[in-house]
C-alpha cells in the first residue's frame, strides 16, 4: 500500500471517528468503497506510449452525499516525466483498443436530467496528475455526489483538463465496476 493511500485512509478513519455517533448510526447512510488495481488498458493506436507498462489504483470512498476519489499510476514511461495528463471517471466500460466504449465523462447533472448540464470538477470526477521522474502520478479529489453503480472506467487523456472538461485523446483506461 503506498504512502498516499495509507495517509488518505488514516484521514478517513479520523473523520469517521469525529462524526457524531447518531450520524454514524443512521440506517439510510451506507458507505460506498470501490477499488480497482490492475494494468492500464491501452487505448492509443500506436505502440510505445507512456502508459504501455503502467498500472493504476483507483479508490472511491463515499460516506453518503460526497465521494473521495484517489488515483495512483505507476510504471509510466520516462518520456512522460514532467508532463500533466487529464484523467476522469467515464460512464462506460474500459475496453482495450476502443476508447469510445468508455462513453462520456460520468456527469451527475446528466444523470439527474439537468438541462443544460454543468461540466466542472463538482459535477464530474477529474483526477489530473503530473508524472514524477520516477514514472508515478497521483491525484485526489472530493466531489459532492456519489456515482451510481455500473461498469465504469477511469480514462487517462493526453492533456490536462481544461475549463470545459476537455483533455484530448484517450490514451489508457482502468476498469472500475460496482
Amino acid at each position: 500500500m503506498t504512502a498516499l493511500l495509507r495517509s488518505t485512509l488514516a484521514v478517513l478513519a479520523v473523520a469517521a471517528l469525529a462524526t457524531p455517533a447518531a450520524a454514524q448510526a443512521a440506517p439510510s447512510v451506507k458507505t460506498l468503497v470501490v477499488t480497482a488495481h490492475d494494468d492500464l488498458r491501452d487505448l492509443a493506436p500506436t505502440a510505445g506510449g507512456p502508459f504501455d507498462n503502467a498500472r493504476a489504483l483507483v479508490v472511491l470512498v463515499s460516506p453518503g452525499d460526497s465521494t473521495l476519489a484517489i488515483l495512483q499510476v505507476r510504471g509510466i514511461g520516462n518520456s512522460a516525466a514532467g508532463r500533466s495528463f487529464g484523467a476522469h471517471l467515464h460512464s462506460g466500460p474500459c475496453v482495450a483498443g476502443d476508447g469510445a466504449a468508455a462513453g462520456p465523462h460520468y456527469n451527475t447533472d446528466i444523470i439527474a436530467g439537468e438541462v443544460p448540464p454543468r461540466v466542472n470538477p463538482s459535477t464530474e470526477i477529474w483526477l489530473d496528475f503530473t508524472v514524477s521522474p520516477s514514472g508515478a502520478g497521483n491525484a485526489m479529489t472530493v466531489v459532492p455526489f456519489t456515482p451510481l453503480p455500473g461498469n465504469r472506467s477511469v480514462v487517462i487523456h493526453e492533456k490536462p483538463t481544461d475549463h470545459h472538461g476537455a483533455a484530448g485523446a484517450r490514451l489508457a483506461c482502468l476498469p472500475l465496476s460496482w
